[in-house]
């Protein structure tokens, strides 16, 4: 269940709002704007136009349904890399589970078009047994997809992706942008608080009792290698990330959160992620899912006022990937 009434909140028409705004700052956001043959709306964030941090930003924005507030500032704690990014969230249930965390497996046999589809649109087509546990339902006329790759998909995933989220086409937008891009590496990193829901869930604290909460994470410089990229962005968060939840309940159960948050109680840990990546060829699946997660993590219980604080920085780690 979710930690506060969604009743009347649409992801997909905040999402909508911030499409508009991009679409009416192409140029300025440096993305571009155009029509797919099944008459979806497709805006290249990053792929064949070079986009930018900004542009980014407002990608990671309509990944949380418009209920999460991105920021770029020079605030990581890690000396070499002082840009961050950082995410908050009112309702971090419904905004990074419900919309932002990329559930939904999109493939077409056809084309062999695979993808991990993000965002609002989740919501509409509720294909994942996510939704019956956030008991979460939007009824929106338009969706908004969130893929990361450097193309966009072809006409007949558009039909599918349509079809399952209830819309006709000519309303389904879909934003994409590949790992190594500017727009890329912010979205991303910007997953910062959603890795956190995520474990958390995993862990069994119940989300209703997350009231609030934020993350901030090192931006990584862009690489044009795709396996690289993705180290330097999962290495952000997961040695050099910190979150900070507010909670409710007992304390004991604030404080077995807290500890069993970071990523430092993987097995895995220790090594940057294109190392972990290769060790097991390539098969995201063989990595243990309790890695992705913060590096530090701060639990507050808001019914006791107590605080506990459990993980740490890896700044040597950070510095060897993003370097």
């Amino acid at each position: 269940m979710l930690a506060a009434p969604s009743d009347g909140i649409s992801v997909n028409a905040n999402a909508d709002r911030i499409v508009d705004r991009i679409v009416s700052q192409a140029d300025a956001l440096r993305c571009e704007v155009s029509i797919g043959d099944a008459g979806e709306r497709r805006i290249d964030c990053g792929a064949a136009v070079p986009g930018c941090l900004e542009l980014g930003r407002l990608m990671a924005e309509i990944c949380m349904g418009g209920l999460g507030t991105i920021q770029i500032n020079a605030s990581s704690p890690l000396e070499k890399w002082p840009l961050a990014v950082m995410a908050h969230a009112t309702d971090p249930g419904l905004a990074c589970l419900g919309s932002q965390y990329a559930g939904w497996t999109i493939s077409d046999e056809a084309s062999g078009f695979f993808a991990l589809g993000s965002g609002p649109a989740r919501a509409l087509s509720r294909v994942e047994a996510l939704y019956d546990k956030l008991s979460y339902t939007d009824d929106h006329d338009k969706a908004v997809l969130v893929i990361e790759g450097d193309a966009a998909p072809p006409a007949s995933v558009a039909r599918l992706v349509a079809g399952e989220c209830g819309v006709p086409t000519k309303d389904l937008t879909i934003l994409f942008a590949p790992t190594w891009s500017l727009a890329g590496t912010v979205q991303i990193g910007a997953r910062i608080l959603e890795v956190a829901l995520h474990k958390a869930h995993e862990l069994h604290f119940p989300l209703e009792n997350i009231v609030d909460g934020y993350g901030i994470a090192p931006l990584p410089p862009p690489i044009p290698d795709f396996v690289k990229a993705m180290g330097r962005t999962n290495d952000g968060i997961i040695y050099g990330g910190r979150i900070q939840l507010f909670v409710r309940g007992d304390d004991e159960k604030a404080r077995e959160l807290a500890e069993n948050l970071p990523s430092s109680g993987s097995a895995a840990y220790g090594k940057p992620f294109a190392e972990i990546f290769a060790e097991v060829e390539g098969d995201f699946y063989k990595i243990d899912p309790m890695l992705f997660s913060p590096a530090v993590v701060t639990v507050s219980n808001l019914d006791t006022g107590t605080s506990y604080h459990a993980g740490k920085l890896a700044p040597e780690i950070v510095d060897a990937s993003f370097t």
